[in-house]
């Protein structure tokens, strides 16, 4: 389906040089002097950089559906990543190259969100907020606690984050996967 600049809405997903964009800011401008055209700022779906186009009014596009779908993570192969549909509850492999970044935060049995274009798997986003149990770690001084000291700790999915020097092996903690840092003891 094509459509047209006037068209344009934050967050609709658009194909522009044979990649898949989402908008995510524009602006129409209508100089004093020559045609009109609209400034945005498009993100790569598969890379996530943002940078600045601008085109002339009524330049046309096409649209791309993006579809969400929630899955529950089983298990990993080495190579491969199994995800189950809980409506249907068909599995399907994903290879651990496309899962990426996102493998970090996934523990059996937990819920993720897969985006697709259409028949093409875009991303998968772990949920925002994960509890994972802390695995190794260096055991924390009696007096530490006065100042905003950290340490490294390994968790049960093999990351390493930095936490507050009250954490012990075995502690379950929440995490916020958008940056990696650590919310709370759980």
């Amino acid at each position: 389906m094509a459509i047209s600049t006037a068209d344009f809405r934050n967050g609709m997903c658009i194909e522009y040089n044979g990649k898949l964009c989402t908008i995510v800011e524009f602006q129409h401008v209508k100089p004093g002097k020559g045609g009109a055209f609209v400034r945005t700022k498009l993100r790569d779906i598969k890379t996530g950089r943002v940078v600045d186009y601008t085109f002339n009014a009524g330049t046309k596009f096409d649209s791309v559906r993006l579809e969400t779908k929630k899955m529950q993570y089983l298990y990993n192969d080495g190579a491969d990543f199994y995800f189950m549909d809980n409506d249907t509850y068909e599995q399907e492999a994903i290879p651990a190259d496309t899962v990426g970044e996102a493998a970090k935060w996934l523990k059996e049995n937990d819920e993720a969100s897969l985006l697709y274009a259409g028949d093409e798997l875009i991303s998968i986003e772990p949920q925002m907020f994960v509890e994972l149990e802390v695995t190794a770690t260096e055991p924390g001084f009696k007096g530490d606690t006065a100042t905003n000291t950290t340490k490294p700790a390994t968790l049960e999915t093999g990351t390493t984050i930095q936490v507050p020097t009250f954490v012990e092996i075995g502690d379950v903690l929440q995490i916020d996967t958008r940056d990696g840092r650590f919310v709370k003891r759980v």
